[in-house]
């Protein structure tokens, strides 16, 4: 029954949906397929479509079924097969159909012409040999001209798709689809293509994207773009979400194509109206249309930087993320300074850390990019380490440092004086934050900036004496006992700096200079103890060692070290022996062109000579008579180094005679009478006597006794 038949590949279908296997039925579908009935035969192809493998085997099964409904003279057999041929045809079986679907491409029936389209885009993209891309086109061409409208909607996914891969080919379809468009926006389309009185939005949209890609660089192809283009954008504003997706392609469009300064004030004037809109999704499209007008053509957003500040204060965090992108696409030399403070107005309001790390290297960024003044960059980056804390980068306070003690940098004369008052600025604003904040509240590179800065140049405060800032930096010491190591490091040199400034070392530096001489961090201890060694016993020399305003001059070193000389001379007229230099190494001599030559460090590449075997008599020479007979026999020739003869270092004492064991007859090892302790076979046996070794064979030369 094909009607049970049908109910049960529809449940199969959901069973194939929940996750379990539902291949029993996959022959079935491919049966009914193959029915009469176009509801049976849409079905069967449903299934085969939906649940058969790219590789699977029925698929082939399938290649018959749909020749025979393609060239079927039902429309609705015909259709379901050109859909069909979508989902199931592979690279492999796009020869076995191209020629009936090719066949379709001119039938008198709309709606079999437009699916034919989509088959053949699919044939394309599935197999580029069989359907190259240049039939493709210009079969593509012929139907863009077609007498349907549905029919040129169709052909018009297939172009922007070919379109985007490689444009040139249809640069010369621009004039037929603004002429097109044209006539979508004069309302010549029928009726049924329009939606809520406005014609045909999709092919609008499409024919713009297309225009898009074809315009990019192309200013000869644009030039006939701009005015289409202006009226689209002018009639689909009618204040309907389908008309707001119009003009927001045309933006795009214009910030595409080879610009035209008319067009894209209109667009930006068109685009700032949906961010003005209370519905927060036109709000974020206005966004997005205007941060494209801002990547290449900055100078149209900016009288609309206000409403876009506006969008701050929304609730919506997608909207607030894509304004601050927005914001920081926008900023340049002149309106830095506005928007940097809202960005650290916002900065200071978010507890997003994620957001708040981003925002903080874009505040970053600009602000050295963008910075009016330098008073106004240091300002700007010590009230963001205030606020962003430890999600700064090092390398901005290192910069900030840098241009403190550097300056301009543009030369001597007037601009001296300007670094001075620069410098004298940034210890006003840091003194007054030491004096006025926590401790416990600043962050760590603050903090190590500020103790740069102020163990520099506290000497050009104005308002606060040199010993109230040394004050104020050690009980910063004192009062962080969370402070890191390199935090640390920074106020005890600072606090140096200080006390050699001010010529005397007052009792809460001292204390601080002696606790952190008992830190566990070596370095830190180093300092404070070379700082201690110098304040007893050569405190003149504090001023030479650490310098006023010296952090950017050149240390010259000479690597003779002529102030050693005196005292050289002294230890040499005392009795001091005179330095020699080691002799190097034959290895570092080494030279690639010595090799196989008599050179000093190269390698000897001459072979050793060759071993002449022992004479007669060398073993008795080398035994000093031990053996004699037996060795010469052999012609064995002992380790040298032993006395086995009476004139050695015994003493002339004979050497005990082997032993044999009675039952085997086999020489012993016997040992001497003062060995104490001896490891055998049943542990450790203490006491004197000779221990049996166990029994080994015999040499040649008979057996000896041990030394």
């Amino acid at each position: 029954n094909k009607k049970r038949a049908k109910e049960f590949l529809v449940r199969l279908l959901y069973v194939e949906m929940l996750g379990h296997d539902g291949s029993f039925g996959y022959i079935k579908a491919v049966e009914l397929a193959a029915s009469q009935s176009i509801v049976h035969k849409k079905t069967g192809y449903l299934v085969c479509g939906a649940c058969l493998a790219p590789e699977h085997e029925f698929r082939f099964m399938l290649v018959n079924q749909m020749q025979r409904d393609l060239s079927s003279s039902n429309v609705l057999e015909s259709g379901a097969a050109l859909v069909a041929a979508t989902n199931l045809i592979t690279s492999d079986m796009v020869p076995a159909v191209q020629g009936e679907v090719v066949k379709l491409l001119d039938h008198t029936s709309e709606t079999i012409r437009k699916k034919a389209v989509i088959a053949m885009h699919r044939f394309h993209q599935l197999a580029p040999e069989s359907v190259t891309k240049s039939d493709l086109a210009s079969r593509l061409r012929r139907i863009l001209c077609d007498r349907d409208p549905g029919v040129m909607g169709s052909s018009l996914n297939a172009i922007e798709a070919m379109a985007v891969v490689d444009p040139m080919p249809y640069k010369d379809l621009v004039p037929s689809l603004v002429s097109i468009l044209k006539q979508i926006c004069e309302h010549r389309l029928p009726s049924d293509y329009d939606y809520h009185r406005v014609p045909a939005p999709w092919m609008q949209m499409k024919i713009v994207r297309i225009l898009a890609v074809l315009g990019k660089n192309d200013a000869a192809a644009s030039s006939g773009m701009y005015e289409i283009l202006a009226d689209c954008m002018r009639k689909a504003d009618v204040g309907i979400n389908v008309g707001y997706a119009i003009v927001y392609e045309c933006v795009r469009t214009a910030t595409a194509i080879y610009p035209d300064p008319a067009l894209l004030e209109a667009a930006a004037e068109a685009i700032s109206r949906f961010i003005g809109s209370r519905s927060q999704n036109l709000k974020y499209l206005g966004l997005t249309g205007l941060a494209g007008i801002v990547e290449g053509h900055p100078q149209y957003a900016a009288q609309h930087q206000m409403a876009v500040i506006e969008c701050l204060e929304d609730r919506d965090e997608t909207l607030q993320r894509k304004t601050l992108d927005l914001l920081y696409r926008m900023t340049n030399p002149v309106n830095v300074e506005f928007i940097t403070e809202k960005l650290l107005h916002f900065l200071r309001g978010t507890t997003d850390t994620y957001l708040r790390r981003s925002l903080t290297a874009r505040i970053c960024r600009i602000a050295e990019r963008y910075a009016p003044t330098n008073a106004w960059y240091i300002k700007t980056v010590t009230e963001l380490f205030e606020i962003g804390g430890d999600m700064v980068s090092p390398d901005v306070a290192q910069n900030l440092m840098s241009l403190i003690a550097e300056g301009t940098g543009e030369g001597d004369g007037g601009d001296e004086e300007a670094d001075m008052l620069l410098r004298q600025n940034a210890v006003e604003v840091y003194a007054r934050l030491l004096h006025q904040r926590p401790r416990s509240r600043l962050p760590r590179v603050l903090l190590e900036t500020m103790a740069w800065v102020l163990g520099e140049y506290a000497y050009l405060s104005a308002d606060y004496a040199l010993d109230d800032i040394l004050a104020e930096l050690c009980d910063a010491v004192n009062t962080g006992k969370k402070l890191e190591t390199s935090t640390r490091r920074f106020l005890a040199t600072a606090v140096m700096k200080l006390v050699a400034q001010a010529g005397t070392c007052p009792p809460h530096a001292a204390q601080v200079i002696d606790e952190c001489s008992r830190s566990k961090d070596p370095e830190l201890q180093r300092r404070c103890l070379e700082f201690q060694a110098l304040l007893t016993s050569a405190p003149h020399l504090l001023g030479e060692v650490l310098p006023v305003d010296a952090s950017c001059e050149d240390v010259d070193v000479d690597p003779d070290l002529p102030f050693l000389d005196n005292y050289v001379a002294q230890a040499l007229a005392e009795g001091a022996r005179e330095y020699e230099r080691p002799e190097d190494d034959d290895d570092d001599d080494y030279d690639a062109g010595d090799i196989g030559g008599g050179g000093g460090g190269g390698f000897k590449m001459t072979p050793y000579e060759k071993p002449t075997a022992p004479g007669a008599g060398a073993f008795n020479r080398n035994m000093g008579g031990v053996g004699s007979g037996a060795a010469s026999a052999s012609g064995i020739t002992p380790p040298p180094g032993g006395d086995y003869g009476g004139s050695g270092a015994m003493g002339g004492a004979a050497a005990p005679a082997p032993t044999v064991d009675p039952n085997t007859g086999e020489p012993q090892l016997v040992l001497r009478g003062n060995v104490a302790n001896v490891w055998g076979k049943g542990g450790l046996n203490t006491g004197a006597g000779a221990v049996p070794a166990a029994p080994a064979p015999a040499p040649a030369y008979g057996g000896f006794s041990a030394p």
